[in-house]
């Protein structure tokens, strides 16, 4: 079977699905000349920037103020996903939302922050959250180290894929690399995260440290290994599998050692 971008899910087909969900709700939407405006948009660009020009025809077209369209956006998103990795599949139609809250709403942090909480228990909000992390990076700091503790395991997920350092797809976050110490405040709440979705998340989190500050990332897997729970363990492999795929000793040293445990 061919492979298909992900970026030709963002076509004529979503700008209908996203004005059937506008219109269902009875906002004032004229959604052909939104779906005119934008296609031929959309035939040039690559997925982010698709993604980008989506969510400014949004702003563009929808009524009112941006809390207003905020709160439409908010109401489209339908049941929240039950499963792991749905973003790239069922909830792929969100990722304009999460742009549109990026780039307009940096003036309204309680508003957008709200938001992303919901957003990223259908789709993704690991791109919206940056610009807010680096405008009030001490109180997304506490927020995040909140929703690490949240009862909704992608919202746990968050709190660690949105502050990583080399997020795929997003510009680099330099905030923390220097002193990871807040944002390994956060990874230790989720160190032994029942969900793998989670536990993915912090495994790569470690992994990104690795490049960008590894003296840092190797304290924290050493004392992550010295009495580490089940989940802890497989952490702690998932982010050393790099190191061992290169025949590093003490990765695979590291590795048995875990693997002892079990």
């Amino acid at each position: 079977m061919a492979f298909t971008p992900l970026k030709y899910k963002f076509d004529k087909e979503l700008l209908e699905l996203l004005s059937d969900k506008i219109t269902s709700e009875g906002a004032s939407f004229d959604r052909e000349r939104f779906r005119k405006a934008t296609q031929p948009l959309l035939d040039p660009l690559e997925l982010k920037d698709r993604v980008n020009v989506i969510a400014d025809q949004l702003n563009f077209f929808l009524p009112g103020d941006y809390k207003s369209k905020l709160n439409l956006l908010v109401q489209i998103l339908g049941p929240t996903n039950e499963g792991s990795y749905g973003t790239f599949n069922d909830f792929f139609w969100t990722w304009p939302i999460g742009s549109f809250i990026e780039r307009n709403g940096l003036g309204e942090e309680g508003l957008s922050l709200n938001a992303i909480k919901e957003l990223t228990q259908r789709g993704t909000g690991e791109f919206a959250i940056r610009p807010f992390i680096r405008q009030n990076p001490e109180h997304l700091i506490r927020v995040m180290a909140a929703w690490s503790n949240d009862q909704n395991f992608h919202v746990r997920r968050l709190a660690s894929e949105g502050l990583r350092p080399n997020l795929p797809w997003a510009s680099k976050l330099k905030l923390f690399i220097d002193d990871p110490s807040p944002i390994f405040k956060i990874l230790e709440n989720l160190k032994d995260d029942p969900e793998k979705y989670v536990q993915t998340s912090v495994a790569n989190h470690i992994n990104d440290y690795f490049k960008v500050n590894n003296e840092a990332a190797v304290a924290l897997i050493e004392k992550w290994s010295v009495k580490p729970q089940k989940d802890t363990r497989w952490i702690v492999k998932h982010a050393i599998r790099n190191y061992r795929k290169k025949g590093e000793t003490w990765a695979i040293e590291l590795t048995e050692k875990m693997n002892s445990l079990n």
